[in-house]
């Protein structure tokens, strides 16, 4: 099959940038940014050792989207344990989320993680040579037109999972059309997470006969890990106490939880308020707004509150997974500010009821069919948060694990298995 022109025109003017993408690591390198192993993967320099036998390799950018594809791929392994696979990213705290806190990696059985190359044709190549996988999997939006064009040079078949464009986005990547009609056509299949990314899929250049709607596979995502013994050591210093989260939150929801609070504290004196800001460096603008009490965990972790603390300030990456765990019910933040929401299954998946604002929108199917089961809330007021949170605490039912298996799915990993096998 003949190049598109666009694509042979990318390679040459990726493979002219090469030294500004050199440049660009060693200054990210310098500012901390990247580590000295990373910017040799990202070159093609250094890898891990290849396993022998078919692997598959899924790539994605953000913490969610690489979680996503870790329980992806711990699904088709259930399907095939004769398959390895690879996840590479292109952000650090991906990486990091996947490695876990403590040496708890939740990356599935027989994966390995590996940062993904500059989009350059030597650094393309030398990744592709090393890792020879038999499928592609790309998750979302994250398309690096060089990586992909090399991979349908070497003729492994791709696929693309878990796409969502709106309106306001498909507007945005308009600009950029060309390359999109030169890429699209390549993958064997388009999985999306609703009927309006795959319109915007087909107006980007994608046949619509090959696009399906499956939903969102983050409820796929492997149960936010958390250190054992910290876990048994809260459970401890809280016991008997009501205790209730906001988690990733954005500005002006860390009030409204603390207003929220201050009711329940009217009927629950020795209740405890977790807070977690989806940005953790915003901890000293937070802390600002809590109770002089309040104990801050990126400045003393080893202190847990006493009785004489009713907030703590949760400001540290990747330990959700201990505050869902100790919290029956959570306010999942992006929901009142206006972000879109942000993954209600991560909560579910430990047993954690969801409450969350109006705004809902990265997520809106999901939230619409958690809802219609029963299993989120949508509170748009302090006075609503207090009473739901109140309500949970009064049922005190045994927390159970929400996670399900979606039909839609099922037959996306079928789709998957079937293009491994020759």
């Amino acid at each position: 099959m003949r190049r598109p022109l666009t694509l042979r025109a990318y390679g040459l003017l990726a493979r002219a940038l090469s030294p500004v993408w050199h440049f660009g690591l060693q200054r990210r390198l310098g500012r901390g940014k990247e580590t000295p192993d990373s910017v040799q993967q990202k070159l093609g320099l250094a890898y891990e050792a290849r396993p022998a036998g078919t692997l598959v390799w899924g790539h994605a950018v953000g913490v969610g989207e690489s979680l996503a594809l870790a329980g992806l791929f711990t699904r088709l392994g259930e399907r095939r344990p004769d398959l390895h696979f690879l996840i590479s990213t292109t952000a650090r705290t991906s990486g990091d989320a996947l490695k876990g806190r403590h040496g708890q990696s939740i990356l599935p059985p027989r994966c390995q993680h590996q940062f993904a190359p500059v989009d350059t044709p030597d650094a393309v190549a030398r990744f592709l040579d090393h890792w020879r996988p038999a499928l592609a999997v790309w998750c979302e939006m994250d398309l690096w037109p060089a990586l992909m064009d090399a991979t349908d040079q070497r003729g492994i078949p791709r696929v693309l999972v878990n796409a969502r464009l709106s309106v306001a986005s498909l507007a945005k990547r308009r600009w950029g059309r060309w390359i999109y009609a030169a890429l699209l056509p390549g993958f064997r299949a388009l999985f999306a997470q609703n009927a309006e990314s795959v319109d915007a899929l087909v107006a980007l250049g994608a046949p619509r006969e090959r696009c399906r709607v499956t939903g969102t596979i983050k409820t796929l995502s492997p149960p936010l890990p958390c250190d054992a013994d910290a876990l048994l050591r809260w459970q401890t210093a809280l016991a008997g106490r009501p205790v209730w989260l906001a988690a990733s939150t954005h500005p002006g929801e860390e009030a409204l939880a603390l207003q929220a609070h201050e009711a329940l504290r009217a009927q629950h004196q020795d209740a405890l308020l977790l807070i977690a800001p989806r940005v953790p460096t915003r901890g000293a603008e937070v802390l600002a707004l809590c109770p002089e009490s309040t104990l801050q965990r990126s400045t003393d972790p080893s202190t847990l509150p006493g009785a004489d603390s009713c907030v703590y300030l949760a400001d540290t990456i990747g330990e959700l997974g201990l505050w869902y765990r100790l919290a029956p019910v959570a306010l999942v933040g992006g929901s009142m500010a206006e972000v879109g929401g942000h993954n209600p299954h991560e909560p579910l998946a430990l047993g954690c009821t969801v409450l969350h604002g109006p705004n809902v929108r990265n997520f809106s199917e999901s939230y619409a069919e958690l809802s219609a089961q029963g299993l989120s809330r949508t509170v748009t007021s302090a006075d609503e948060l207090a009473a739901a949170v109140q309500a949970i605490w009064q049922k005190a039912q045994p927390r159970t694990p929400h996670r399900p298996r979606d039909p839609k799915i099922e037959a996306m990993v079928e789709q998957l298995d079937a293009l491994l096998t020759p």
